[in-house]
């Protein structure tokens, strides 16, 4: 899918979608993790893209919503391939800034049989963005603004979101949190300055658990309501997702029951299935619907965005596999 310019010479953008930009080396589910100096062996080592914001552009990408990533790569050939294949899924990669100080961002994903992934993170090239890159003219064509990866770059700090997010706001544009934990006790730290300027927080269950003490999804949900966000979605994996706004009772969903075999991406899934919701103008639930759909979709695959539905499969699934409030 190449970039569509429009007859005003922009590129339509629905979605700004700023944070991390990531590759990612991904193991098929191996029997055991390996002890120290030993070797196990894997069916498959996948090259994908990784990192929230790309993970999430390139899933609005593949259903059929305009999207423009901002962000910052290497110039080095891990960047040349996040580029290649975010712009052959779709997504307007013209404001990704290429830097020649660091390295492209990496995770190693290990998966084991019957646990959960594992990281080894190099936070390379995102450790340059700040979140100020976003100009005037590009927030003047979204309809929504989408921050992913918040906590793990101190350089994208709370001040500087809430000074995006004010900006946002003064062009109508809607704003979305999502955050990564490294260090619990500075997130929490740059959560006060940006929490009051959130539209949308978007943590799961384990993340909100560290950032609040509470182990109930609805307690903490509260507890970010208070901190001054409009409105909380918090997903919880096979426990389903629950969303709150202020003032209102919590609306619940199930979670989709599908084999997992890699779940490095299904938030970011449910994410862009979200969004996805938005611009339709579904009700909280179909929209919590929707992320759960596209989380089903992409955790089925190696990979944090190689098997997430198209628009046409999304909406057919969704059709026919209804969720219970």
């Amino acid at each position: 899918m190449g970039e569509n310019i429009g007859r005003s010479g922009t590129i339509p953008c629905d979605v700004i979608c700023v944070g991390l930009t990531v590759v990612d080396h991904v193991c098929a589910p191996i029997r055991k993790f390996p002890a120290p100096g030993s070797l196990i062996t894997t069916s498959k080592l996948h090259l994908t893209i990784g990192g929230c914001a790309a993970n999430v552009s390139t899933d609005l990408a593949k259903i059929s919503v305009p999207v423009s990533l901002v962000g910052c790569v290497g110039e080095d050939p891990f960047g040349e391939f996040v580029l290649h294949e975010l712009r052959s899924n779709g997504v307007n990669c013209n404001h990704v800034r290429i830097s020649n100080e660091s390295q492209t961002s990496a995770t190693m994903v290990v998966n084991v049989q019957g646990e959960d992934r594992r990281f080894i993170h190099a936070v390379g090239a995102n450790t340059e963005l700040t979140g100020l890159e976003v100009s005037n003219e590009l927030l003047e064509q979204a309809k929504i603004l989408c921050v992913g990866g918040f906590g793990l770059n101190p350089a994208l700090s709370g001040k500087n979101i809430a000074e995006l997010f004010e900006r946002a706001h003064q062009h109508e544009v809607m704003t979305l949190l999502d955050v990564v934990l490294d260090d619990v006790v500075e997130c929490a730290e740059m959560l006060v300055d940006a929490l009051p300027h959130v539209d949308l927080f978007l943590p799961n269950c384990d993340e909100a658990r560290l950032l609040t003490g509470q182990s109930n999804p609805d307690l903490q949900a509260d507890a970010f309501l208070t901190q001054g966000a409009k409105a909380v979605v918090i997903t919880s994996g096979p426990s389903g997702s629950l969303f709150k706004e202020q003032g209102k009772p919590a609306i619940k969903t199930p979670s989709y029951v599908v084999e997992q075999i890699d779940g490095t991406g299904g938030g970011d899934a449910f994410v862009a299935g979200y969004i996805y919701g938005l611009l339709n103008e579904f009700s909280p639930a179909e929209c919590l619907t929707y992320g759960s759909a596209m989380g089903a979709s992409c955790v089925q695959h190696a990979g944090a965005t190689t098997g997430v539905f198209n628009v046409e499969e999304l909406n057919q699934f969704v059709s026919e596999n209804p969720l219970v409030i």
